[in-house]
């Protein structure tokens, strides 16, 4: 049976997809491209749940239908076929009353978000650089992988062909759910083919994970802003050097820089820093609300701390360790090369198991 509040939820969910309907159909709604854009996103994300209710309400229909003709003269064999019809209905409405109960459940249905990854070269120099290059090819062999949209918003490489930074936003199904532990800091060990003694040398890079926020989720204001233009600087075409084209944007309330020079035009630059500047934000708003409930954290699978070291990939082991959950894999060329789906599974379940264990 279905909990009373998860009905009584079904039964608002309901009454606000009709009226989505009837605005959809309304001639000054469909006029507004903004409000209907917003509301047929809305329409869309309630159709699946609207569907599955409406083949759940069809079924309970149908055992009430056949309850009621066996209570009326029947033969033997009517019953014998009725009662097999509704012990498959009977497993049928098991099965939805579990499907509607986890739509209600976050440690089950976690709805998917655009992501913003950075990746940032740090403790190692050229090595550790090199390294942030194979994180950014993993992250995108495993995009191709999954079927999600990857989109460069900036990268910065270094003379010897690694890379400083690369800034980059995914989207697709289960594309934040199954990276939005990637956080913190990943150590890489191996000898770099500099190194004629074959020593094995440590260096880090990090990476953050941030959500994009919708409009209405967090509002910035112009006067906040302070945007200069600049000629960019370093690798990055014709353009390079002869038009104002890159874009620094500083959120002077919380004093937070975006820089943005990967396009050609000033114009899509300023959009894609815009983007990077709202998900840095609210990723800094989410850091101080997570740092005052600390209690919260025993449900996650880490501190959220972006110098946590969370992985390490050792080469002359051809292992890969993620410290949080205890996970190891001797799969490292496999998951440089963008298999993580067993890695980023393992972390989903203990991210969920931790989540029934802190409401238990």
């Amino acid at each position: 049976m279905l909990k009373a509040n998860d009905q009584a939820k079904l039964v608002r969910a309901q009454e606000r997809f009709r009226e989505l309907e009837r605005l959809l159909a309304d001639e000054s709604v469909v006029s507004d491209q903004s409000q209907y854009g917003k509301l047929a996103k809305e329409f869309s994300e309630l159709t699946g749940l609207m569907e599955l209710y409406n083949s759940y309400q069809k079924t309970l229909s149908q055992v009430q239908e056949l309850q009621e003709m066996l209570k009326g003269k029947a033969d033997a064999e009517f019953k014998e076929l009725a009662h097999l019809e509704l012990t498959d209905l009977d497993s049928k409405i098991n099965e939805y009353e579990t499907q509607l109960s986890d739509y209600f459940d976050p440690t089950k249905n976690e709805p998917d978000v655009d992501v913003i990854m950075e990746i940032r070269a740090g403790t190692g120099g050229l090595e550790a650089s090199l390294f942030a290059s194979d994180l950014y090819r993993m992250y995108s062999k495993y995009a191709d992988l999954k079927g999600w949209k990857l989109e460069v918003m900036d990268y910065a490489t270094t003379e010897a062909g690694g890379v400083k930074e690369v800034v980059f936003s995914l989207s697709g199904k289960e594309c934040s759910r199954r990276l939005k532990w990637e956080s913190g800091a990943h150590r890489v060990q191996r000898v770099p083919s500099t190194e004629a003694s074959g020593r094995i040398h440590t260096s880090a890079v990090t990476v953050a994970v941030l959500f994009e926020p919708k409009e209405i989720e967090l509002e910035i204001l112009q006067k906040d802003l302070k945007i200069d233009v600049y000629r960019s600087s370093g690798p990055g075409g014709q353009s390079v050097n002869t038009t104002d084209s890159a874009v620094r944007i500083t959120h002077l309330p919380t004093n937070t820089v975006v820089v943005c020079q990967d396009e050609r035009s000033q114009i899509k630059n300023r959009a894609k820093a815009m983007r990077i500047l709202r998900a840095r934000i609210l990723d800094k708003m989410q850091q101080e609300s997570s740092a005052k409930q600390a209690n919260a954290r025993k449900s996650q699978v880490g501190t959220g701390d972006r110098s946590e070291k969370i992985r390490t990939y050792n080469f002359p082991d051809r292992r890969v360790t993620d410290h949080r959950i205890g996970y190891t894999s001797h799969q490292l060329e496999s998951i440089l090369n963008g298999d993580m789906d067993d890695l980023t599974t393992a972390l989903m379940t203990a991210e969920r198991e931790l989540k029934e264990q802190a409401q238990q």
